[in-house]
């Protein structure tokens, strides 16, 4: 179903809500087991002092947030957060790094790749978020254990200029191609609540839908302003609005994980339900996404065996990965 055009993914998306959810309630159960949930965890492995102005981001440089600048994390710290958190359930190990892009050779990029190796030891996916990439840089990240790299779109081609000045849509594009060339996963997604119209969401989706292969996951994340940022009046995303967009999603994309993501905690847990009903398939899931808060992991468990969710496992070949090492 990829490669719809606006006007007909405008359609989908406006339909009567129930009608929507149904819909996409049976292309969910069409491909996916209904009752798995994939549990992520996201960590910042280098915080703050970002040279980037996004206007959502407080670990912008550009910004006073009172976020402080970090080193990047060593060895150790990381490898015994991604233990924590497979023990806790989580199959897939997310980690990003505040800063431009990687440069291959550098000591920073090759202490990366070193995290990198050690946590794809553990049997979990490894998904990483470190800026713009090169072909090369793609191939070296794929070769050290990387199974998804994460890089959103964040809106339409059209409204991206009005959040971020630094670099531009293209540049997007540009990694994204990189990482797919990789033979990498692509995780990419975007945020609600920045400012912008009905129609650069569903822009956004007319691009990620378009992508072939299909994007391996779709964050759908709901801004969480953050003080000192450009966006820090925005209010908060409309429930039935989120719910749209996961529902539009799951259509478009039906074999792709759409994950639950940023603005989780302000939802209540019927409407968190509601988005796993209408095809959200993963969640993010600690008590803290970057510099964001998340719900708790308990609440997380609570809720889901409250639905009768299972956590979904691990990929085989992370497994494989595990038991060679």
């Amino acid at each position: 179903m990829a490669g719809k055009s606006l006007a007909e993914i405008e359609a989908i998306y406006h339909q009567p809500l129930f009608t929507l959810i149904d819909q996409a309630r049976q292309s969910y159960l069409a491909h996916w087991d209904g009752n798995e949930v994939q549990l992520c965890t996201l960590l910042s492995i280098k915080t703050g002092g970002c040279s980037e102005d996004c206007g959502y981001c407080a670990q912008s440089s550009h910004y006073k947030t009172g976020l402080e600048k970090e080193e990047l994390l060593g060895l150790e710290q990381v490898m015994n957060i991604a233990r924590q958190a497979k023990e806790s359930g989580s199959t897939r190990f997310c980690m990003g790094a505040a800063w431009k892009g990687v440069r291959e050779g550098t000591p920073k990029f090759e202490q990366v790749k070193e995290i990198i190796r050690e946590v794809s030891t553990l049997g979990m996916e490894v998904c990483v978020t470190l800026g713009q990439l090169t072909d090369q840089a793609a191939q070296e990240l794929k070769e050290a254990g990387v199974t998804a790299y994460n890089h959103n779109l964040d809106t339409s081609p059209e409204f991206y200029p009005s959040i971020v000045s630094t670099h531009t849509y293209a540049d997007r594009l540009s990694t994204i191609g990189s990482v797919q060339k990789s033979g990498m996963d692509l995780c990419c997604g975007g945020i609600l609540g920045m400012g912008e119209t009905v129609t650069d969401r569903l822009r956004m989706l007319e691009v990620l839908s378009a992508f072939d292969p299909a994007p391996e996951s779709v964050p759908i994340n709901s801004l969480m302003s953050m003080p000192g940022t450009p966006l820090e009046e925005q209010q908060p995303v409309d429930i039935f609005d989120l719910l749209r967009m996961i529902a539009t999603t799951r259509i478009l994309l039906p074999k792709t994980k759409v994950r639950l993501s940023a603005g989780r905690a302000h939802l209540s847990r019927e409407a968190q339900a509601l988005c796993f009903y209408a095809g959200a398939n993963s969640i993010f899931y600690g008590g803290k996404l970057l510099t964001a808060k998340n719900p708790k992991e308990n609440e997380d468990l609570e809720l889901l065996k409250l639905l009768g969710l299972n956590v979904q496992e691990p990929r085989q070949t992370c497994m494989a990965r595990a038991e060679i090492h």
